[in-house]
């Protein structure tokens, strides 16, 4: 993991998610790596809905997929650290891709929420997919 992501996790836990780099969204993702089947820790910015969270695998609107998403693909049963009322709280969850107009959807609310992400979508070729993280 890199020393940023490190960071970013550190602060998320001493804050308990009240001066990170996202503010109380994030979540750090233990993924279970596609290839090495070891462990991976993932900040990501994680929007809350009525099943759990929605996390987008927009990597800044690079070319390609941020390399959690073949992690949770391969192995979409895993561990969150998200906080949950005003406590940071270890949540199982299983992730399925939204697709179709459900992904449109999905995607609607993501920028509504957070509008720069909207930009991601104008710097790439590709469908920028997104996650339902459901409680497991």
């Amino acid at each position: 993991m890199s020393s940023w992501n490190d960071n970013v996790i550190t602060d998320f836990r001493d804050s308990k998610g009240e001066t990170n780099h996202w503010g109380p969204k994030l979540i750090v993702m233990h993924t279970i790596g596609a290839k090495s089947g070891e462990e991976r820790l993932a900040p990501v910015v994680g929007f809350r809905n009525d099943d759990g969270w929605n996390v987008v695998a927009s990597m800044g609107g690079a070319p390609d997929n941020p390399a959690w998403y073949y992690n949770l693909v391969a192995n979409p049963e895993f561990d969150i650290e998200a906080l949950v009322e005003g406590e940071i709280v270890t949540v199982p969850v299983t992730a399925s891709e939204i697709t179709g107009e459900a992904r449109d959807a999905a995607w609607q609310a993501v920028v509504a929420e957070a509008p720069p992400f909207a930009d991601y979508e104008t710097k790439t070729d590709r469908r920028i997919p997104i996650f339902q993280l459901t409680r497991g």
